[in-house]
């Protein structure tokens, strides 16, 4: 398909390439390989490809902390956990456990299947039960190490390495000395790979960019109140990280330039997050352009880019165009092509997949031939390394087929982007949505109970951060405890915990984000908080579901056969950190009908059975009112140690006290909160309580200062003579809206 006018469409491959911090200490060994394999897999030669072609233009962003630790393993000979083991002689059982858990982490197909002796292996593994080390000889370990790593360097080195050649057709019988060969291989070819992006951007030949220092999600970071919470989760206070966000972009574009020596024109915010305030932020840093996804512009046009039943687009003016907004240039990617190269097109022979896509563009650019500009720009805009493991030959196959269709078709151009947006006019952009490339909001990253969690831990650790720098202004160690503050703010933590995602490595990136946290005091030589060493993964009790609908149960600490509770909202208390038999409660309900709130504690059987009648219990609930202003006060309880969980930090209206002492309720009170961060006593002579097989309280919403159509929110802790034994939750407070 020719164009029958001199009009030709541009297209900006964008490819973004981006790690996290996998070291505990900048000097320590790396926990994860991800770094090394992607190195010596794809960084190189998705640039070096360039040479193939008289025409060909990329662009790429590379985020800072992938730079450092391509440093670090090229140029000061820094270990991961993997490469570690594979030079070591003899192996530990320790070390051996840790091989069959972790060297089989290839794609089957593209990676384990073609390499006999790593297939066999892989077999020989799935056939063992549980992790018994003996399935493996010591020379099957060691050949299992070897072609692990092998299998992650890209075929194209073959050529380039005589030894990695024949290392590859040993297939087996590997010796230690081929497993130090193998090492030194990855450390030349890292060693090549800034050089090879430096030559290549002096030729013209690409444009790089970079992204915020440790990839934060910047409209988080400026303004929280950017994100649209959901009904059933509380974010965290104000973060008063904007300036944080601020120095992470501007070092970001300081490291580049001291890199490179050419400082980018453009910023990829990172996972296309973006809001009035970021791009206000790149104005004031005289970042010229940046980038988003599809559904921002539609969102900020009020334009949605319908597509057929293959997916073409009907009317792709709109995105083929680019704006400007409040003086910043900003163009904006299609979102279905990288969906498409991910995960369809591996599926499918590589020549077959290029020239599906060749095609793809031709329709969309025959339908701009009525455009009355001549200038039109396809953005395709990706994660540049963790795809073409599914592919064959890493995906070179592809690559090298559509370059070359592109390059031979006239009508058809690649650009580097500043190049094209300084000849292009850009179109204004009124107004811009905040929002991501993921359902065009922040979900993926805050505003789920383990993520809010998370961010309430960074806070506080925070806090503290600012308050030792306001008093100890001069202390050398400030820097190298805000770079471990900055490497928390990282959106990959936030990724990973909680839902919908699964690293099948969650535990280690849990373990990193507190060390890190701790890292800053360790640095300060301050005391480490306790709840910093209880996995978060373990340390969350959220709600299991909330209220159906209202209901109006019967008050007597009884089972009934009414089934009203069953349509209450619950909560199970984890047994995580605290002893089963140290747990009063195993789980809350919570209910409501237009006049009341409604508990139902259900006691932990084994307390109730042994310990009860021989201690007192003490159940506080914190309550305020979401929607009107009231006087606010902390919380009263006793804390054990000097380890504070952010959510102790809020402040209510009203507290009620519920107290249990030989099997019968023996104090109910409420107080309520007046200026100054005071409470006084109120009177609760509306209020019931019933203990039976449970504790159930009824708390009507007038005596808290809850009226229709008001939202109260609330938590429990659970206190034995005054002094915290838990929250629940402890990363949120649960909501229940007066009707």
């Amino acid at each position: 398909m020719m164009m029958s006018q001199n009009k030709k469409l541009s297209i900006a491959f964008y490819w973004h390439m981006h790690q996290p911090v996998y070291q505990l200490t900048p000097q320590g060994d790396y926990l994860m390989p991800w770094v090394r394999l992607h190195a010596v897999k794809d960084y190189l030669d998705m640039v070096t490809i360039v040479d193939k072609f008289k025409n060909l233009k990329l662009n790429f962003n590379l985020v800072p902390i992938l730079l450092d630790a391509l440093i670090d393993y090229g140029e000061k000979g820094l270990h991961d956990i993997h490469s570690r083991i594979t030079i070591t002689k003899n192996l530990t059982d320790d070390d051996k456990e840790f091989i069959i858990n972790n060297f089989f982490d290839a794609n089957y197909h593209s990676m384990i299947l073609p390499f006999p002796e790593y297939n066999r292996l892989y077999q020989k593994y799935q056939a063992s039960s549980g992790n018994d080390i003996s399935i493996f000889t010591d020379q099957e370990y060691s050949d299992l190490t070897a072609l692990f790593n092998l299998v992650w360097s890209d075929p194209i080195y073959k050529n380039k390495y005589p030894e990695l050649k024949k290392l590859f057709k040993k297939g087996k019988n590997y010796t230690i000395q081929d497993r130090i060969k193998i090492i030194d291989i990855q450390r030349d070819i890292i060693r090549h790979i800034i050089p090879a992006y430096k030559k290549c951007l002096n030729k013209g030949k690409i444009e790089i960019t970079t992204s915020p220092y440790y990839h934060p999600i910047l409209p988080i970071l400026l303004d929280i109140n950017t994100v649209k919470k959901s009904s059933v989760s509380e974010l965290p206070l104000n973060l008063k990280m904007e300036l944080d966000g601020k120095i992470q972009t501007k070092s970001a574009l300081d490291r580049i330039e001291e890199i490179f020596g050419i400082r980018p024109k453009g910023i990829w915010p990172s996972e296309h997050c973006i809001s009035p305030k970021v791009m206000n932020m790149f104005k004031e840093l005289g970042i010229n352009w940046t980038i988003s996804d599809e559904g921002i512009l539609s969102d900020s046009i009020n334009f949605e880019f319908a597509r057929d039943f293959r997916g073409h687009m009907e009317e792709p003016y709109h995105l083929f165009k680019t704006y400007n907004y409040n003086d910043t240039k900003i163009l904006f990617r299609d979102s279905l092509i990288p969906s498409l190269i991910s995960f369809e097109y591996p599926n499918h022979t590589p020549e077959g997949a290029a020239n599906d896509l060749y095609d793809r563009i031709k329709v969309a650019q025959s339908k701009l031939l009525s455009s009355p500009d001549n200038n039109h720009l396809l953005t395709i805009a990706m994660d540049g390394e963790n795809c073409w493991e599914r592919y064959s030959a890493d995906g070179a196959v592809f690559l090298n087929t559509l370059y070359k269709l592109i390059e031979e078709d006239e009508t058809l151009e690649t650009v580097l982007i500043s190049d094209y947006l300084e000849k292009d006019t850009q179109k204004p952009l009124n107004k811009i949505c905040s929002g991501s490339w993921v359902n065009r909001n922040f979900k993926l990253w805050i505003d789920e109970p383990l993520k809010n969690l998370a961010w309430r831990y960074l806070k506080q650790v925070r806090d503290d951060f600012s308050a030792y720098v306001k008093q100890n202004p001069l202390d050398p160690n400030i820097e190298t405890a805000r770079r471990e503050l900055f490497i928390c703010e990282g959106s990959d933590w936030f990724w990973w915990y909680g839902e919908p995602n699964d690293s099948g490595r969650d535990n280690i990136f849990d373990y990193l984000f507190r060390e890190h946290l701790k890292n800053i005091y360790r640095y300060l030589d301050l005391e480490i908080p306790e709840y910093l060493d209880t996995p978060l993964l373990s340390a969350i009790a959220k709600p299991s579901r909330y209220p159906k609908g209202e209901f109006t149960p019967i008050l007597d600490g009884k089972d009934h056969d009414d089934g009203s509770w069953l349509n209450a909202g619950c909560i199970k208390i984890p047994d995580g950190p605290v002893l089963r038999e140290d747990k009063f409660y195993d789980k809350i309900c919570f209910g409501y009908d237009k006049d009341n709130l409604y508990i139902r504690c259900y006691i932990n059987e084994y307390i109730k059975d042994n310990i009860l009648s021989k201690q007192v219990n003490q159940m506080y609930i914190y309550m305020r009112n979401r929607d009107k202003k009231q006087p606010l006060s902390p919380i009263r309880i006793i804390q054990k140690t000097e380890s504070i969980l952010p959510i102790c930090k809020e402040k209510f209206h009203n507290e009620l006290q519920v107290s249990i002492y030989e099997n019968e309720i023996n104090l109910v009170r409420l107080v309520k909160a007046i200026p100054n961060n005071l409470w006084t006593i109120a009177s609760p002579k509306n209020i019931q309580t019933v203990y039976d097989k449970f504790v159930d309280v009824s708390i009507p919403f007038d005596d808290i200062d809850i009226a229709h159509g008001d939202t109260v929110e609330f938590l429990f802790v659970n206190a034995n003579y005054g002094v915290k034994d838990y929250f629940v939750p402890n990363e949120m407070l649960l909501t229940i809206q007066r009707m």
